[in-house]
């Protein structure tokens, strides 16, 4: 092989490590903001991530450029793009889980006829992937493909307590715990008070933590090893909570997270 020959190889070699640098700044830089939605200006990122500021400029710019974040207007934070929300949700439509728990959220909300959340970790937080409207109006501010917190959701609390005890209290201590609203639990002992009464009582609660007005109950969905891979909820709004009904909404939780698990069972 001549000399040529080898420099050209030498050349293409440079080119695909650089790529592959390059590639993985931007995944970085992307994985924090959905991370961290709506909390991280430049600024920020740049006490966070170990590039010089020009370096993040640049990627933040050709995230911006191609849909994948978005920029908010009012502190000039960043979150997750449409295009990127829009890829994720072609492989939401066809995942196991949420095609297995679909007829089975469906008979959730209309017996219920209240807003059924489906969620799977992602991160430190949990991603919905399906919600099914109330019939009844629910000023909700959630969608598919919104990233929540583990510590102020009844999803979140759910996946929680489903973890291995040593795996709960580690991804405990790695969770900011930023209120949501005056009954957000904010600190790792009260959580984990919280995760404990979660796995007596068998479903997660949501006091008007995650957003005012809004109470949850959640149970997490297990595979055939018992391993949580996500959890489902029952939203009500405060004007038509009844304490009355709540040992039936449980009842329901409960029986919708062992039907979806036990289906799931048999294709993973």
């Amino acid at each position: 092989m001549d000399t040529s020959s080898l420099d050209a190889q030498a050349e293409r070699a440079r080119s695909q490590v650089q790529g592959t640098a390059s590639f993985g700044k931007f995944m970085v830089v992307l994985q924090a903001i959905a991370d961290a939605p709506g909390k991280l200006d430049i600024a920020r990122l740049a006490k966070l991530l170990p590039y010089p500021r020009g370096t993040l400029y640049r990627i933040v710019t050709a995230l911006l450029a191609e849909g994948l974040i978005a920029e908010s207007l009012d502190n000039g934070t960043y979150q997750l793009g449409h295009r990127l929300i829009h890829l994720a949700s072609k492989s939401w439509e066809t995942s196991d889980l949420r095609s297995v728990a679909r007829m089975h959220i469906e008979a959730l909300r209309n017996a219920t006829e209240e807003t059924v959340h489906l969620a799977v970790p992602s991160g430190d937080g949990m991603v919905y992937i399906d919600k099914l409207e109330s019939p009844r109006t629910v000023g909700m501010m959630s969608r598919i493909g919104m990233r929540v917190e583990m510590h102020s959701t009844s999803v979140g609390k759910a996946y929680l307590a489903a973890l291995p005890a040593e795996q709960c209290r580690a991804l405990i201590e790695r969770l900011t715990m930023q209120p949501r609203t005056r009954n957000t639990i904010t600190d790792a002992d009260s959580l984990n008070a919280d995760i404990q009464k979660t796995r007596a009582r068998g479903y997660s609660y949501d006091n008007e933590e995650n957003e005012s007005d809004i109470r949850c109950f959640g149970g997490a969905i297990l595979d055939r090893s018992g391993r949580p891979v996500g959890a489902v909820s029952l939203s009500i709004p405060l004007y038509r909570y009844d304490e009355a009904r709540a040992g039936i909404f449980i009842e329901k939780v409960r029986d919708t997270v062992q039907a979806i698990s036990a289906s799931l069972a048999t294709i993973l």
